[in-house]
């Protein structure tokens, strides 16, 4: 597990018109909560932030959240962002327990799908039914992403939940829940194919006769 810094400012004041003046002046409204402690409001730098959101660690990983040089343990739990300006408008953390396990969304790494048979054959398509998973584990077991290797993935395949290999210590909970709950991860098909004219079929170019209203009294 990498450690990922982040650096915070305490803030006293709070509310949307302190919010508001934070936003102006470039930094992020942000607050800190869970365990033991009461929750803490601080303020981030929105370059720094914007920079760091852009990396996949940033809401999967553990961060270490430097707040006026005392450092904790949190997770990315809420981000506001802006509807439609590059602007994160709040942020939440939740602190972390080295004792207790946590559930948090990881990414999902596709490798060497190119090189498999599924991938080298034109007509198959390769679908991801996940692009993440839910684990379980102790903070100091939470991978950053979960690798899937289909070198070996042939047209006709599908990688359910359950084949997933997880590091030590990590689990998936929605496995607990029973078979019907180990979804497909990877699905390698056939791509849909053109539906071949019936025997019975008329041929495109030859129009249906008609059956005029006397041919149909006589019947």
């Amino acid at each position: 597990m990498s450690e990922h810094i982040i650096k915070a400012t305490g803030r006293n004041v709070e509310g949307k018109g302190a919010s508001r003046r934070l936003r102006r002046a470039a930094s992020i409204p942000a607050i800190i909560y869970g365990g033991t402690a009461a929750p803490q409001p601080v303020q981030l730098e929105h370059e720094k932030v914007w920079l760091a959101s852009q990396n996949e660690w940033f809401y999967s990983s553990i961060l270490s959240l430097d707040v006026d040089g005392k450092v904790e343990q949190v997770l990315l739990r809420d981000m506001q962002r802006h509807p439609f300006k590059q602007i994160i408008m709040h942020l939440d953390f939740q602190r972390v327990d080295a004792n207790q396990a946590l559930r948090v969304a990881v990414p999902l790494h596709f490798l060497n799908e190119d090189k498999s048979p599924a991938g080298k054959s034109a007509d198959v398509v390769v679908t991801h039914e996940l692009n993440e998973v839910e684990v379980s584990c102790l903070p100091k077991d939470l991978p950053e992403f979960i690798e899937i290797d289909l070198s070996e993935l042939k047209v006709g395949d599908i990688v359910h939940l359950s084949e997933l290999k997880l590091p030590k210590g990590v689990e998936i909970p929605e496995l607990k829940l029973g078979k019907e709950h180990d979804v497909a991860v990877v699905i390698a098909k056939h791509g849909k194919e053109e539906a071949e004219p019936t025997e019975d079929a008329p041929a495109a170019d030859v129009p249906a006769a008609k059956v005029s209203k006397k041919d149909e009294d006589k019947k």
